[in-house]
């Protein structure tokens, strides 16, 4: 399915509504996911380039559609500003007259960012009349967040209805090597699944299952496939021994592992392999990841903790492609609908 492209957009000295995904983890007051961030960078450069009056807007946490300053995205502005380079206005709305107004007053070469949207029951219920009160400031919409792309909201599907509507630079991107790693891969081709929760990963375990030629699963959901006795094929390898109470995958795993990932043309990789956030149990995931780097295969890695193993080990750069979604990506690998690009269908 073809989408609509910024490059097929009027957009000179328009007022621009561009999507990204700004919910990242913070850290006593520091981005810890400056990447996710960085992505929208070739898209708003752009429609700066063009004298857009652009405003970003992003949701942050899960206020649960109450004014929450917990999760205001001011507290992340200075990071935002200093990330993607320009000047960053913060509005405490991201609907109503004052952001028309802030928008109108911007100087060349700052942007507008809006406050969260999901402080608004509306975003999440995807209410048209929110839809509506978040374009009518504006005159084109652009998604640049592939990673929210699974949901059907209203400031990623709703507001299509109100505004010419395209994909930016990101989203194309991460769609191109969705459809390459789903369809064009090089063989041996490996996935690697970690994480939590295997009620979401055994769908894209099931399809790796029938298109590559190994999965290897670890983390949490390695130890729930076990527990409750999930019959897979051959192809997909478990974990033989444990570190501590099965907080992390064991010697004896690693190492097959990692025999695996070092014959491999392609490797997907979405969760780490242990329980991450505690550095004890990191060092699966560290020494499966140096074992990439060392490899020669075609490599997307996915899900925020698995781009935090990257960031933190300045790996990210050293990757082929690196993609902002991890639930996104599970479900469009797994074939479920994706309203955020299905909205922007030609």
């Amino acid at each position: 399915m073809a989408v609509k492209k910024i490059q097929e957009a009027e957009l000179q000295n328009k007022k621009v509504l561009l999507r990204a995904d700004f919910n990242v983890a913070v850290e006593s007051g520091k981005v810890k996911e400056k990447f996710k961030i960085e992505a929208v960078k070739e898209t708003l450069g752009y429609l700066l380039e063009k004298k857009c009056k652009v405003a970003l807007a992003s949701h942050f946490g899960r206020p649960e559609g109450k004014i929450n300053p917990e999760f205001s995205l001011g507290q992340i502005k200075d990071d935002v500003e200093s990330i993607l380079g320009v000047k960053i206005v913060f509005i405490e709305d991201c609907i109503s007259e004052k952001v028309g107004k802030a928008l109108d007053n911007l100087n060349d070469g700052e942007v507008l960012l809006l406050e969260n949207v999901r402080f608004y029951p509306g975003e999440e219920q995807n209410d048209e009349k929110f839809a509506k009160e978040l374009a009518e400031n504006f005159e084109v919409f652009i998604n640049d967040a592939f990673s929210v792309s699974h949901r059907d909201q209203a400031s990623v599907t709703g507001i299509t209805k109100f505004l010419p509507s395209y994909a930016g630079f990101w989203l194309q991107k991460e769609i191109k090597e969705m459809k390459k790693i789903k369809n064009d891969f090089k063989k041996p081709a490996v996935a690697i699944i970690g994480g939590a929760k295997i009620e979401t990963k055994l769908p894209v375990i099931k399809f790796f299952e029938e298109k590559y030629d190994n999965v290897l699963v670890g983390g949490k959901i390695a130890n729930e496939a076990l527990d409750q006795k999930i019959q897979f094929s051959s192809k997909v390898i478990l974990p033989v021994d444990f570190i501590d109470d099965r907080l992390d995958i064991g010697p004896k795993t690693l190492e097959n592992f990692n025999s695996i990932i070092g014959q491999a043309e392609t490797i997907v990789w979405n969760g780490p392999t242990g329980k991450f956030e505690e550095e004890k149990y990191a060092f699966s995931t560290n020494e499966i990841l140096k074992e990439i780097l060392k490899s020669h295969a075609y490599v997307v890695v996915g899900g925020g903790e698995t781009i935090e193993a990257l960031e933190k080990n300045e790996a990210v750069d050293k990757i082929s492609f690196v993609s902002t979604g991890g639930g996104a990506m599970l479900e469009y690998l797994s074939g479920n609908k994706m309203p955020g690009i299905d909205a922007l269908a030609n």
